[in-house]
């Protein structure tokens, strides 16, 4: 699914500047082998003793991790038209998993953690970027069927995890400009309602050195830029 820019409402359309799309397709270059299950040392016996399986489709799952975005500085001229980021999205726990395991929002956007799980969670960070502090944030204990959320007001990484089961973690990728987005089922990500102009573009994923391409984008016209993502070998988060 991908993550366009968007105006605010009412705002006419003969105001805003010439634009156009970027398109593309995300390929993982690495035959990716799911990693044995670890055992969880301080759980008690039986099944929440280990981990939940491995997906079925590594390939599958990595693509989702995948964020393409166009960097800020060259974006940066384009904030003046754009609304302040105010959106509202979700990462749920579910089946002792983050879901999703990385998501991109814009800056000043509120993230739910809801609890989809028969067991509680405790879900935190340590990452400079989040809490109202900068310092991170713990939301406690919670059980199914609650949901705690944290607004993120600094761009940048931010690491979760959860304090009652340690192998689970996940990224919340916070975005200065709205020009972002992951790919869909089939691989391909769109960027809509680019400006025209020049631009740095990047592609992302926790495991590798960011990809970074030049792209130009002509209105009304798309721009086609694919991605080979080259995960080391090992496994899937």
């Amino acid at each position: 699914a991908s993550i366009g820019a968007t105006t605010a409402p009412g705002t006419p359309r003969a105001h805003r500047p010439a634009v156009g799309r970027i398109e593309g397709a995300v390929v993982i270059s690495a035959t990716l082998t799911a990693r044995r299950p670890q055992f969880r040392p301080y759980a008690d016996p039986g099944a929440g003793s280990l981990p939940p399986a491995p997906p079925r489709d590594p390939i599958a799952e990595e693509v989702k991790n995948v964020v393409v975005y166009l960097e800020t500085d060259s974006a940066k001229r384009l904030m003046v038209a754009q609304p302040e980021g105010r959106g509202r999205a979700s990462m749920a726990q579910r089946d002792e998993r983050f879901v999703p395991h990385v998501l991109p929002v814009l800056q000043g956007s509120t993230v739910d953690f809801p609890n989809e799980d028969n067991v509680y969670h405790n879900v935190f960070s340590l990452s400079a970027a989040a809490g109202p502090n900068r310092r991170g944030f713990d939301l406690g204990r919670y059980p199914k069927g609650t949901s705690r959320s944290v607004t993120f007001s600094k761009a940048g990484i931010v690491q979760v995890f959860c304090h009652i089961h340690g192998d689970m973690s996940a990224t919340v990728y916070v975005l200065s400009n709205p020009f972002f987005a992951s790919p869909s089922e089939d691989h391909r990500y769109v960027i809509d309602d680019v400006p025209e102009g020049d631009y740095t573009i990047v592609g992302w994923h926790e495991r590798i050195v960011p990809i970074i391409k030049r792209v130009h984008v002509t209105a009304g016209q798309t721009a086609t830029l694919d991605f080979n993502i080259p995960l080391p070998q090992g496994g899937s988060k």
